[in-house]
């Protein structure tokens, strides 16, 4: 299980200097009353900064009012944003969201966009270097531009640092060979439980139950962890050391955007410090569940987030 370390940092660094990426779309959020900051990766560095981490982004938007208007959000919120790139030719990404059933919101993400044409910049792999955990999804792949940056970017990469892929399936826009490839890529995987359906098919796994699907995982493509999220009924991780189900967390939602992407990233901190299986699965879901009873995928609750590692007994 890793933790801060030796390497690229020359010592190791406390939590709150460690650096956690976020790789893949930053867009808008388009509900039928506002806009608002979104994409899994902006919304995992957002909840990584408001754990006391350095939360970054490595995406791209366009050089255009909402690409402008994006960046400096995610700035003043604390997230560092020197490695988002701008498009001369490509729009900033946007996502129409329909929330007429708050527990379940459709999405609608247009296509060709900034962040489907992302470039493996010098920058970007000095940034990966530097970072203890980089977390990517399925979606910014459905570009071939994006998806060999993405690739190549984190080539290797797992034996240094986590790599977490948050499998984050959404409409047309994956494939077998998209997943198998991203589960090679990976050290953490993270999916829901529908999405873990889908893919015992697409994949062809063995077994019938999610935790034999997830030793598959382990087994198969050499992954460390993997957690399916189950909604209101908690969570199952499993790693080498074993597994643990933890239920879950009753809350009055206001909506479920950016709930998922909390819940990685306090299942990432939960492992960079070291904890067992059932208390990484405990503090995911806590993180999870607060999100959820919040309106917006990135509410402020840095301060939520520190009595919480407290209550598990953090020590800072």
């Amino acid at each position: 299980m890793r933790v801060p370390q030796k390497g690229s940092f020359g010592k190791a660094e406390p939590m709150g200097q460690s650096l956690i990426l976020g790789l893949g779309e930053v867009l808008w959020d388009c509900f039928p009353d506002e806009e608002r900051p979104g994409g899994a990766p902006a919304n995992f560095s957002y909840h990584a900064a408001q754990l006391g981490y350095q939360g970054g982004v490595l995406s791209r938007v366009g050089m255009d009012e909402r690409g402008e208007k994006l960046v400096r959000w995610l700035a003043e919120k604390g997230v560092r944003t020197d490695w988002i790139q701008r498009d001369p030719d490509h729009p900033t990404g946007t996502v129409t969201v329909d929330v007429s059933r708050p527990d379940h919101p459709q999405f609608i993400i247009h296509e060709n966009v900034a962040w489907d044409f992302m470039e493996a910049s010098p920058e970007w792999r000095a940034a990966v270097g530097s970072a203890v955990a980089v977390c990517f999804g399925t979606l910014a792949q459905r570009n071939p531009h994006s998806r060999e940056t993405i690739q190549g970017l984190l080539a290797g990469e797992r034996s240094k640092r986590l790599i977490v892929y948050d499998v984050n399936l959404r409409q047309k826009f994956y494939s077998r060979e998209i997943v198998e490839n991203s589960l090679r890529l990976a050290s953490l995987v993270k999916l829901n439980e529908e999405e873990a359906h889908v893919l015992h098919h697409l994949l062809e796994f063995p077994g019938t139950t999610e935790l034999a699907w997830c030793q598959y995982l382990l087994e198969h493509f050499g992954v460390e962890g993997v957690c399916v999220t189950r909604g209101a009924r908690g969570c199952l991780v499993v790693d080498q050391t074993g597994w643990a189900a933890a239920p879950g967390i009753e809350v009055r939602v206001a909506d479920t955007v950016g709930a998922g992407d909390a819940f990685t990233a306090g299942w990432v901190a939960a492992r960079l410090r070291g904890w067992d299986v059932a208390k990484q699965a405990h503090f995911a879901n806590a993180t999870g569940a607060l999100v959820a009873s919040l309106p917006g995928a990135m509410p402020p609750v840095g301060e939520e987030y520190r009595q919480l590692l407290e209550q598990f007994g953090d020590k800072g």
